[in-house]
């Protein structure tokens, strides 16, 4: 694993990070003292999609009015 001082890594962090990101990690340091280990993430390939449940589920045409009736038995009407 190669170790890079602050200096180092603030001038080369877009080619280091790239690195790190093809499995090559990396340790920043101090003084010569390693302070952090840079690694990459196990982050999903692709992001999630809006609506990769269409056609499974179906929203009923009175959705917004279900349970209108118990809402109002319960906390009744404002006129």
């Amino acid at each position: 694993m190669v170790t890079v001082n602050i200096h180092e890594a603030k001038t080369q962090l877009s080619k280091l990070v790239d690195q790190a990101v093809n499995g090559e990690s990396f340790v920043i340091a101090k003084a010569g003292k390693p302070l952090v280990k840079v690694t990459a993430l196990n982050a999903p390939a692709s992001p999630r999609r809006l609506g990769f449940l269409t056609g499974e589920i179906a929203v009923p045409d009175d959705f917004n009015s279900m349970g209108a009736a118990e809402i109002e038995a319960l906390f009744g009407r404002n006129a």
